[in-house]
């Protein structure tokens, strides 16, 4: 892949292919045409499509592996089963009815002064989709209306989309390059008919590549809350955050904190705390301190996180009490603290 050259002005600038830093860059002419400046017409129609969506957060990591698809799930679970979001007394709540979630396990009564959030998981992992594994929802089929692509919904507040929907089966190989996942997230944006959310959660793929700038580069207009970054406490783990944060402070993607995955280990036996994986630099704690970037938790290791995954079901309801689960809502809360203090501002992503 070509890097960037260093001082690059940006397809957008004046100096776009005439600057000294342009010399030698292969997009050299391409810039100085002003072809790279065109903006995308599907840029302005995706921020008319997520008008309806409230809050919109990417989860990223730089190394795969970590439990980012893991806790994408877990935090769509655990907005989707918040009772306390304030809404407005709905026609159902006049009429005294409640209503049964598709395929959850607890019945959930609105009430006048409260609502549950309407909550969507979008898995832009392209080649290694996850989520419809980890939601139960394998097997299912997307289906087209007059108004786009409907989400597959796992509960009547929780609806899901991910290209394991198109595939034919699991084991099917995405192998596509990058003009064609591009084409995807483009249309998963713009086309996916998520009706009024309170939260779009944003799956993407390990790295910084091209789902990543694609993301970002079609959500350049529409206002998004910020990234959530996850990372384990090792070294190996640690350096590809570094670079994930990079990435965020280039395309100006806020950060609302890290997320430390199997931080330790409690044995449920004995309680004895164990560290399978040593922070020998300290951890996600000292790399937020050194970059004055927000921890907003750490998730002890727990097995049956994994065990629920592979079911498809929720581990902040299959194990409620536990300190993995109690660090999690923890983790959701301060989630929504950060959404709810920071409105859209003026200023936008990189668009290019």
């Amino acid at each position: 892949m070509e890097e960037v050259p260093q001082g690059c002005p940006g397809t957008g600038s004046a100096q776009a292919g005439r600057g000294a830093s342009c010399q030698g860059c292969p997009n050299q002419r391409l810039c100085a045409s002003g072809a790279g400046a065109a903006p995308d017409p599907a840029v302005e129609e995706i921020k008319e499509k997520l008008k309806t969506v409230k809050h919109k957060i990417l989860v990223l990591s730089g190394k795969g592996g970590v439990g980012k698809s893991t806790f994408s799930a877990h935090l769509a679970h655990g907005l989707a089963e918040d009772e306390n979001t304030q809404g407005e007394q709905s026609e159902e709540v006049e009429a005294g009815v409640c209503w049964e979630p598709r395929r959850g396990s607890k019945k959930r009564i609105w009430s006048k002064f409260k609502r549950y959030p309407e909550v969507a998981l979008l898995d832009i992992d392209i080649c290694g989709p996850s989520i419809p594994k980890m939601m139960g929802l394998e097997g299912e089929q997307v289906h087209q209306s007059g108004s786009g692509w409907s989400p597959v919904f796992l509960e009547d507040n929780l609806g899901v989309m991910s290209v394991g929907f198109l595939l034919s089966s699991p084991d099917d190989a995405v192998i596509w390059r990058g003009p064609k996942k591009n084409g995807m997230i483009k249309q998963f944006l713009r086309d996916v008919d998520w009706g009024e959310v309170d939260y779009l959660i944003v799956d993407t793929p390990p790295g910084t590549s091209d789902e990543h700038l694609s993301a970002v580069q079609y959500l350049s207009a529409a206002h998004v809350d910020g990234a959530v970054i996850i990372t384990t406490p090792q070294e190996v783990s640690l350096q590809d955050v570094r670079k994930e944060i990079s990435f965020c402070h280039k395309v100006k993607l806020p950060i609302i904190g890290v997320v430390e995955n199997m931080s330790v280990f409690v044995c449920p036996k004995c309680k004895k705390e164990s560290q399978i994986f040593p922070p020998t630099t300290g951890g996600a704690e000292v790399l937020c301190q050194d970059l004055k970037i927000p921890l907003l938790g750490k998730v002890p290791l727990d097995p049956h996180i994994g065990k629920s995954c592979d079911k498809g079901q929720s581990f902040l309801i299959d194990a409620p009490d536990s300190p993995a689960a109690l660090a999690y809502r923890g983790i959701i809360q301060k989630i929504q603290e950060f959404c709810g203090l920071h409105q859209p501002k003026e200023e936008h992503l990189i668009s290019s």
